[in-house]
């Protein structure tokens, strides 16, 4: 199993930066790998991603979802094996916001970790989110949620204006072909690299 860290600063205050990012649906806007999320309900995601030109599509499951906090995933079934961490820290009115990523690396995307191509499109991806909600200075949408040990309590949730609206309707589950579930679980803590160094070296 691979893992990827990585962390940027933004120019918004920490509700700004986690309210978009529950905006799953817009993540192709700044995801170069990611062609498509369609929201199934509120703790499945389907996704359709892209490497190298090479499409692949699965399902992902929200494990843990506190506001302005974390939200963790999990990919669902045999295809993909995945999962995700981000957290969001308030700075004096901006926000550091973390990525933390675990996946086994399959095929092409074998051959693009190889070469570092994965950790620059985390990279990337975040530094096009920055750029994202710092040029627009506020949020699309928000869903203030949350969801822990595979339940959902959810709130009411806020536009931009202020205004209180639910989570806009689901796509269908049936447009999608099903898979089998899997169990949601923590998001590890990634391996210590220095366990295995012998002391004072």
């Amino acid at each position: 199993m691979e893992y990827i860290e990585k962390s940027i600063e933004v120019e918004v205050p920490v509700s700004t930066a986690y309210n978009q990012w529950t905006q799953f649906e817009e993540f192709p806007n700044f995801m170069g790998g990611v062609a498509e999320v369609k929201q199934l309900d509120d703790q499945r995601l389907y996704w359709v991603g892209e490497i190298a030109g090479l499409r692949k599509d699965w399902y992902a499951r929200i494990t843990e979802q506190i506001p302005d906090q974390r939200i963790a995933w999990r990919s669902e079934g045999d295809d993909v094996h995945a999962g995700g961490l981000v957290t969001f820290r308030p700075m004096n009115g901006r926000t550091m916001v973390t990525v933390r990523m675990e996946y086994e690396p399959e095929g092409l995307e074998a051959v693009a970790d190889q070469i570092g191509l994965v950790e620059r499109q985390v990279e990337s991806d975040l530094e096009s989110f920055k750029e994202f909600i710092e040029s627009r200075g506020e949020e699309t949408g928000a869903w203030r949620g949350k969801i822990q040990s595979g339940s959902t309590m959810e709130s009411e949730s806020r536009t931009p204006s202020g205004s209180t609206t639910r989570r806009p309707e689901y796509n269908t589950p049936s447009e999608f072909p099903e898979t089998p579930g899997q169990s949601a679980g923590e998001f590890p803590e990634p391996p210590d690299k220095t366990a295995d160094q012998p002391a004072g070296g």
